[in-house]
């Protein structure tokens, strides 16, 4: 009768020696076979069961239930049979899992615009349906408005979350500034003003500097705006107002 070492039958199936003596030690693979010394020799029938092992382990199946498995009244191919039917579901899934990773992909490839969802995603509250509705009853016929439609609608996920990280440096600059103690006629507030409005021009319409007054207007006329700012430091709409009209002065003086 053949038999096996232990060495030769964890470099036949991939196993480690540490591995098949804790399946000796637990009852779960039990050697038929010892040699003169003392040393575990594997069978034929030892083997069979151990490729059983193996592949219920990568069905990723505990070792208690696959010993009540092997010690029940199923043969080979009963065994055998559950592994595939095993296996074939596995493949469904991972089936499924590569097409919606494909769709992913594919979105990501082309460009593909970002949802409403994704926007819900980046923005939370700073983005609602009944906003943007209100937005384009409001600025829907104006240029500005056609042309911020126009570019952001080819806006992917990737772009609003550069969008958003540009508006939050430029949120903390202000911060930075008022909490200093900087004036809004500083140059480190004007300075972010001046960024704030390169980011709407660069990213949504082109803003001249007597357009950028009136929005300044409308962060401390509108609440929502107001509450905005000032959730992130009080009194910080009325500043990012006065340094808005403050950089405009500067760049028509420089002019």
């Amino acid at each position: 009768m053949t038999t096996w070492t232990v060495g030769q039958v964890a470099d036949l199936f991939g196993v480690t020696v540490r591995t098949l003596h804790h399946y000796d030690e637990i009852g779960l693979l039990v050697p038929s076979e010892r040699s003169r010394a003392g040393y575990r020799l594997y069978t034929d029938e030892d083997l069979t069961r151990l490729q059983q092992i193996v592949v219920y382990r990568r069905l990723e199946m505990p070792l208690e239930q696959i010993a009540t498995l092997l010690d029940g009244t199923d043969d080979a191919a009963d065994h055998l049979r559950r592994q595939r039917a095993t296996v074939m579901t596995r493949l469904d899934e991972l089936r499924e899992l590569v097409s919606a990773i494909d769709r992913a992909l594919e979105r990501e490839m082309n460009d593909e615009p970002a949802t409403t969802e994704d926007l819900k995603e980046l923005f939370g509250d700073g983005f609602t349906d009944e906003y943007e509705q209100e937005a384009q009853e409001r600025w829907g016929e104006t240029d500005a408005w056609k042309q911020s439609r126009s570019r952001t609608k080819r806006y992917t996920k990737a772009d609003w979350e550069q969008v958003r990280a540009e508006a939050n440096a430029i949120n903390a600059a202000f911060v930075a500034a008022q909490s200093s103690g900087e004036p809004a006629t500083s140059t480190a507030a004007m300075d972010a003003a001046e960024r704030h409005r390169l980011h709407i021009h660069d990213r949504f319409y082109d803003l001249t500097h007597d357009f950028h007054r009136g929005l300044a207007d409308m962060y401390v006329a509108d609440p929502r705006f107001t509450k905005t700012y000032d959730d992130l430091a009080p009194g910080l709409a009325a500043y990012v107002h006065d340094a808005i009209h403050a950089n405009a002065d500067r760049h028509a003086a420089d002019n």
